[in-house]
């Protein structure tokens, strides 16, 4: 039985791929990939055939729309006007000759990302208050064969053992996991300098290697919700797209651990 060297791995192999090579990797590296691979056989979720999925893009189209004759008066005389709209299908979709980077996808190879709730979805794409997003309604074409980086469902409780206490094989394994579902669903803010989603995305195409159609990990924008990125892209089809305008946004702020937290005025 396949078994991760340390209950930490996954943030040593993250320090090699971003800091020191990540196209010909270490031993110690090809070590970690292949007990991620064996042991996601334990996590391995079957998402069936027309499930509904769902995406959303900060964005909306506007359209004109006519007033009619009897109400113009009460619009100043305006015969027509320009009206937020849903973005048309093609704009809710994926290039499918370039892409910018993701935490799945590298530079200028698409992938599809989804949520399985619309208001995740939503939540995904940061808005901002009064802003509209566009939200599409897939349903999926076929079974999808899908690793579950949150099947653990451990919320982010993982235990920290020093480098000379590492527990048993079953808690390593289960600290490697959450460590890489917290990879997948960290919001990363995106710099030319810094190689943050290189880590997940090398699991990423291990994955789609081990033959996986793509990944669910845990959304940390959307309370409670999971994501998916699929690899293909044309395994779903788009069903409706609504428009919704944001009317609250909430933030919970926790003291972070250090000796002396300053007064927030």
């Amino acid at each position: 039985m396949a078994e991760f060297q340390s209950w930490n791995e996954y943030h040593i192999f993250a320090d090699f791929v971003k800091h020191k090579a990540r196209y010909v990797l270490d031993e110690r590296s090809k070590r970690f990939l292949q007990v991620v691979l064996e042991t996601s056989e334990k996590r391995k979720m079957l998402l069936p055939g027309k499930s509904t999925l769902w995406r959303a893009q900060l964005a909306h189209d506007l359209r004109t729309v006519l007033v009619p004759p009897l109400m113009q008066a009460a619009f100043g005389g305006v015969t027509e006007y320009l009206a937020p709209h849903p973005c048309s299908g093609h704009r809710m979709l994926p290039f499918l000759d370039r892409a910018t980077e993701g935490r799945v996808n590298p530079k200028g190879i698409p992938c599809m990302y989804f949520a399985m709730d619309g208001r995740t979805a939503m939540s995904e794409v940061r808005p901002w208050m009064g802003s509209y997003i566009s939200v599409a309604q897939l349903t999926t074409f076929k079974a999808l064969q899908l690793v579950d980086c949150a099947a653990d469902e451990l919320g982010h409780s993982v235990n920290y053992y020093s480098a000379c206490m590492e527990p048993s094989a079953d808690e390593r394994e289960r600290c490697v996991w959450e460590h890489m579902n917290v990879a997948f669903s960290e919001p990363v803010t995106r710099s030319d300098d810094v190689a943050d989603y290189a880590p997940t995305q090398v699991l990423a195409e291990t994955f789609r290697d081990g033959g996986y159609d793509g990944i669910v990990y845990e959304s940390r924008l959307g309370e409670g919700g999971k994501n998916v990125a699929t690899f293909g892209l044309d395994y779903a089809e788009l069903v409706s797209c609504s428009l919704y305008q944001v009317d609250e946004i909430r933030f919970e702020f926790t003291p972070a651990c250090t000796e002396g937290h300053p007064k927030a005025g």
